[in-house]
C-alpha cells in the first residue's frame, strides 16, 4: 500500500488529475457526439495543430517555473521562420550546395531565436527588467525584423526536403509529432532527473535561497530564457514546413497565449516553483480539443476564445486551493 500512495503521489506531481480527468471528459463526450471523431485523420489532425504549441509550451514551461515568463516567442518563430526560405533559397556560396544549404536552413535560424532568448535573458539576469516587460521588447522588435527580412512579402517555396519536417510521417505518425514527443521526453526527464532541473525549480521557489544554497540563479535563468528561444524557433520552422510558406506577420501570432494557458492549465504554478512538464502536455491537448469540439459543433471560433480564458481562469483558481 505504501509503494502505492508513493506512485500515486508521483504521477499527481507528474501530471495533475484534474486535468488528466478534463481531457478524459472531453474525449468521452467527443466520442458520443462528434461525428469521426475516432478517423485517423482527426487524430492527426489535432496532433499536428497541437505539436507546435506544444514545443513551444514546453520552453514556457521551465521559464515560468524559475518565476518569469517569456511573450517573445511568436515573434522569435516569426523570424527564424522568414531565415529558413531566404537561407535555403539562396544559389551562391555554401548555402548553394544542398545538404549544407538544408543544415542550414535548420540550424541558422535556430541560433537566432536563441540569440533573441539570450537578449531575454540578459535583459532579465544582468539589467533587473522585469521578465514580462524585458520579453515585451522582442515581442514587438522581433516580429518587426522577421517582416524588414521579408520586406512584408509572403515567402512561398517548395523543397521537398524542408517539407518532411512539417508532412513527412514515420511509420504513420506525422514528424513533427514525433519531434513533439521527444521534445516532451527529454524536458520531463531534465525536470524530474538532472541538478539542472532542480536548480530551476529552486530558483523559481525562493530565488534568494537559491543563491544563498549555491544554485547559479543567473546562468539558470539565462539558459531557460534560450532553451525556450531555441524551441520557439524550431516551432517556427515546422510551421512553414506546414504551409509551404512563411509569412511574417502571421507566423506564431498569439501562440504565446496558447502556450501560457497550456503552461497554467497542465498545473504548473505560474509564480514559480513547479514544473509539469507532462501537465502541459495535456494542458495544451485540453485547449485543442476544446477548440475543436467546438468548431466540430457549429460554435464560432471567437466563442472557442471565451471558453479558453475560463479555462485559465479555472486553472489560477485551482492552482490557489492547492
Amino acid at each position: 500500500m505504501t509503494a502505492l500512495a508513493l506512485r500515486l503521489g508521483q504521477s499527481r506531481r507528474l501530471i495533475p488529475s484534474g486535468a488528466l480527468l478534463g481531457l478524459v471528459l472531453l474525449v468521452v463526450f467527443n466520442l458520443a457526439f462528434t461525428q469521426n471523431f475516432l478517423s485517423l485523420q482527426t487524430f492527426n489532425i489535432n496532433l499536428t495543430q497541437v505539436s507546435t504549441i506544444v514545443i513551444v509550451a514546453v520552453g514556457m514551461t521551465m521559464v515560468i517555473a524559475t518565476g518569469g515568463i517569456d511573450l517573445s516567442v511568436g515573434s522569435l518563430m516569426a523570424i527564424s521562420g522568414a531565415l529558413a526560405p531566404l537561407i535555403f533559397g539562396a544559389h551562391s556560396g555554401l548555402f548553394a550546395v544542398p545538404v549544407l544549404g538544408m543544415a542550414c536552413a535548420i540550424v541558422l535560424p535556430i541560433l537566432a531565436a536563441s540569440a533573441g532568448g539570450a537578449l531575454n535573458g540578459t535583459l532579465v539576469t544582468r539589467f533587473r527588467i522585469q521578465p514580462i516587460v524585458a520579453t515585451l521588447i522582442l515581442f514587438i522588435a522581433g516580429r518587426g525584423i522577421a517582416q524588414v527580412l521579408t520586406n512584408g512579402n509572403l515567402q512561398t517555396f517548395s523543397n521537398d526536403t524542408f517539407h518532411w519536417l512539417g508532412l513527412g510521417k514515420v511509420l504513420g505518425v506525422p514528424a513533427q509529432v514525433i519531434i513533439m514527443l521527444i521534445i516532451v521526453a527529454i524536458a520531463a526527464w531534465v525536470m524530474r532527473a538532472t541538478l539542472f532541473g532542480r536548480y530551476i525549480l529552486a530558483t523559481g521557489g525562493n530565488e534568494r535561497a537559491a543563491r544563498l544554497a549555491g544554485v547559479p540563479v543567473t546562468r539558470v535563468k539565462m539558459a531557460v530564457y534560450v532553451i525556450c528561444g531555441a524551441l520557439s524557433g524550431l516551432a517556427g520552422l515546422l510551421v512553414i514546413a506546414i504551409n509551404s510558406s512563411a509569412d511574417a506577420n502571421l507566423i506564431g501570432m498569439g501562440i504565446e497565449l496558447d502556450a501560457i494557458a497550456a503552461v497554467a492549465v497542465g498545473g504548473t504554478l505560474l509564480t514559480g516553483g513547479r514544473a509539469r512538464i507532462l501537465g502541459t502536455l495535456i494542458g495544451a491537448l485540453i485547449i485543442q480539443l476544446v477548440r475543436y469540439t467546438l468548431l466540430a459543433h457549429g460554435v464560432p471560433d471567437a466563442a472557442a476564445l471565451v471558453v479558453k480564458a475560463a479555462i485559465i481562469l479555472a486553472a489560477v483558481y485551482l492552482q490557489k486551493r492547492e
